[in-house]
């Protein structure tokens, strides 16, 4: 079920059992051949496809789409939240809703520089609110680890930015955004690799995305989005239906 389509009645006859579903993407930069909402707009379809498959079980919200994108700014076009704002909006939203007596939440996010901060978020709320049952993820930690190296065919086995997998699954999913003519490999490593580099975009990218994205195709998307979509259902259901903690194997 959708929030935004329901009434506040319909909401108070809901299951408290039920999962809440939280997507939070960005406007930003994306290179020169995706759009500005490119991870909100994967963030919204990967949860609206996981909702359509268990109607019965969450409750997804619209999404978070002002992202933590601070370093991404010195492109023209994007918007960023302060770190600070960040939080505060998506803790309001779980919030909310566990004033209502909601009690499991589960954000999908789709922009990387959004994760520390969804997982912060999510510990410091269950640290004052140990009842509320809490999952940080990620579409792309949907799928298992093998399908990205199994499915790209450029040499970048994982998801980046505007990389071959991002430009993939928009020309699956929102092909005539797709600025096909204008697709390119961009990006630089560090030399030596420092662990826990921060940079901002314009240090190691030309126009913006980093990545092999002249391999995307949407053949590679689909076998991506499917995989996703199945990964993420398969984890909703197991927080619906309830986990357990098992002791160390011996």
């Amino acid at each position: 079920m959708k929030l935004a389509e329901l009434t506040w009645q319909d909401v108070a006859e809901l299951s408290r059992d039920i999962v809440v579903l939280i997507p939070t993407g960005a406007v930003e930069q994306h290179g020169p051949h995706l759009p500005l909402a490119t991870d909100t707009l994967l963030a919204t379809a990967a949860a609206e496809d996981i909702e359509a498959q268990l109607p019965d079980l969450t409750l997804l919200t619209p999404t978070l789409w002002l992202g933590a994108s601070l370093h991404h700014m010195p492109f023209s076009g994007t918007l960023s939240h302060s770190f600070t704002g960040y939080d505060e909006a998506l803790k309001r939203v779980i919030l909310s809703l566990a004033e209502h007596r909601f009690i499991k939440f589960m954000t999908i996010n789709g922009h990387g520089g959004n994760c520390d901060l969804n997982r912060v978020a999510m510990r410091d709320l269950k640290s004052q609110n140990p009842n509320l049952q809490l999952a940080a993820a990620n579409y792309f930690d949907f799928p298992e680890a093998s399908t990205w190296k199994d499915t790209l065919k450029g040499p970048t086995k994982n998801i980046r930015h505007a990389c071959e997998a991002e430009a993939s699954l928009m020309l699956h999913k929102f092909p005539h955004l797709v600025r096909k003519d204008r697709i390119r490999d961009d990006g630089l490593e560090p030399t030596p690799a420092i662990p826990g580099l921060i940079t901002q975009f314009d240090e190691i990218t030309e126009q913006g995305s980093l990545g092999h994205a002249t391999y995307a195709s949407a053949e590679t998307g689909a076998a991506l989005w499917q995989a996703i979509v199945a990964g993420g259902v398969q984890a909703v259901q197991g927080f619906a239906d309830g986990y357990h903690f098992l002791g160390a194997q011996q």
